[in-house]
């Protein structure tokens, strides 16, 4: 099992993608086989690492289960970027 990666903030749907890609891609998994897990065609999954921002959530939900990542949601640090002007 890789190393586990560090918590980091998403702002962007596009940095969610290439969150999904490298994990996907840590764990040495095809998108066939997200697909699989997910209920999804590969073709579907190749589209929604490239558009995220069209993931529903229960599918974000569900990939994240298939990939061994974990959603969670809380306050941002005062500090962190401020720029959401994507979602």
């Amino acid at each position: 099992m890789p190393a586990a990666l560090p918590s980091q903030p998403l702002v962007t749907a596009p940095q969610l993608g290439q969150l999904l890609v490298a994990s996907r891609k840590r764990r040495k998994l095809t998108q066939a086989e997200v697909a699989r897990r997910v209920g999804l065609s590969q073709n579907r999954i190749s589209y929604l690492e490239k558009n995220p921002d069209e993931l529903s959530f229960k599918q974000l939900l569900s990939w994240c289960s298939a990939i061994g990542l974990e959603l969670r949601l809380g306050e941002r640090d005062a500090a962190g970027p401020k720029n959401v002007s994507e979602w």
